[in-house]
């Protein structure tokens, strides 16, 4: 298959606008006579306009001969093994050119044959992912048609897509990513076949569906994300208890959530995000147990609820690390200490010795940031916090 070749002023990528170490990672591999191009994402985000947040290298090089060349390279990976190229905190991941049968509908397991760079393209998940940037001419190398996706702003698979989805069921929850990111239509047949496949999901790492719902979490662009992961199905198939709860007409309380942790400037720990989506569901719960009045709610009996509805929300399919389960329940339980369900006369702001306390009230934060009438007594416990910590400080 021949390539469409866009030479250097036939589209909007300056080479001053990429990555000086992604250059210097490009220009070091074409000077021991290897194929390096920039890939992916990054070359789709310049095109677009937008600063990637990372740069990512395709090569005819092995992963040994990357590491060869650069003493700064460590190598990672069994399933799919990579080169990470460091420059201080800084990633530049290089893989080699991989092959592979792109229409069985056979899970993919290892990923480690080597191939060309036509036949990397192919193996890619969509045409606007399956652009190469050749850094030596300042060329777009597109064999997918993937540039003019993103002038039209379409998302179509590369290849058919029930396979591709068969394949790595990962690729559904990445075009919703997408959409939601970008505002880009998916095309009909990826739509149709993503519809179909939806159960193929629960087949995935629960790793990996985990870091990509975080990574959307830390977005911007949460609110829609999980309002399509609804609308297309695969949020009752990722966590049923969530997706029954915004079908009982709850969607307004979680999704003003989201709505505000994507105005946010600055990140919260991914801890706080996660109980974005638990604390409607927990306080109702609470609400209603408090209601009956079997039993006195206090702090105790709350933390308990708090790691039950945790272990609830993300089964069956999410294996959650316990310092995360731990911390989310901290998070919730918190709010009750915060904000009692009985009215405390002559209340003192006492700072529990409670791990991570800093994520409860960041939390509250958000809380007092959707509902006006919390704001004063959020401020007084952030003061209370803050002479606490310059006390500790001093000692």
């Amino acid at each position: 298959m021949q390539p469409h070749i866009y030479p250097k002023g036939s589209h909007s990528i300056s080479k001053k606008d990429i990555d000086k170490d992604a250059l210097y990672v490009l220009e070091t591999l074409n000077k021991h006579g290897f194929t390096a191009y920039l890939v992916g994402g990054s070359v789709r985000d310049l095109l677009l306009g937008h600063k990637p947040k990372d740069y990512d290298i395709s090569t005819s090089a092995k992963p040994e001969e990357v590491k060869s060349i650069f003493k700064n390279c460590l190598l990672i990976g069994r399933r799919f093994r990579l080169a990470h190229v460091r420059f201080g905190p800084k990633i530049i991941e290089v893989a080699t050119f991989r092959a592979g049968d792109t229409d069985t509908n056979a899970l993919i397991i290892r990923d480690n044959t080597w191939g060309n760079e036509e036949e990397d393209v192919m193996r890619r998940d969509f045409t606007i992912n399956g652009l190469f940037y050749d850094a030596a001419n300042e060329s777009i190398i597109d064999y997918v048609g993937g540039y003019k996706d993103i002038q039209k702003q379409i998302l179509r698979v590369i290849g058919t897509p029930h396979a591709r989805f068969r394949q790595d069921p990962v690729r559904m929850l990445r075009l919703i990513k997408f959409r939601a990111r970008l505002a880009f239509t998916i095309e009909e047949s990826a739509m149709q076949a993503m519809l179909e496949c939806r159960p193929e999901i629960l087949k995935s790492s629960s790793a990996r569906v985990l870091e990509e719902v975080l990574r959307m979490l830390e977005s911007g662009h949460a609110e829609t994300f999980f309002r399509y992961l609804a609308d297309a199905g695969m949020l009752t198939h990722l966590l049923p208890v969530l997706a029954e709860f915004i079908e009982k007409d709850h969607k307004k309380e979680i999704f003003s959530f989201l709505h505000i942790i994507d105005q946010l400037e600055e990140m919260k720990e991914r801890p706080v995000l996660l109980s974005c989506l638990l604390f409607p569901l927990f306080s109702r719960h609470i609400a209603i147990l408090s209601d009956k009045g079997s039993r006195r709610m206090h702090l105790g009996v709350i933390q308990d609820e708090a790691f039950f509805i945790v272990n609830e929300f993300f089964s069956p399919f999410f294996v959650m690390p316990r310092k995360l389960k731990t911390d989310i329940a901290s998070i919730l339980t918190s709010q009750y200490r915060l904000t009692p369900l009985e009215r405390v006369k002559g209340r003192f702001f006492r700072i529990p010795r409670v791990a991570d306390f800093d994520q409860a009230l960041s939390f509250f934060q958000l809380r007092a940031d959707m509902e006006p009438g919390l704001q004063d007594l959020c401020s007084r416990w952030h003061s209370a916090y803050q002479s606490q910590e310059k006390k500790h400080n001093h000692l």
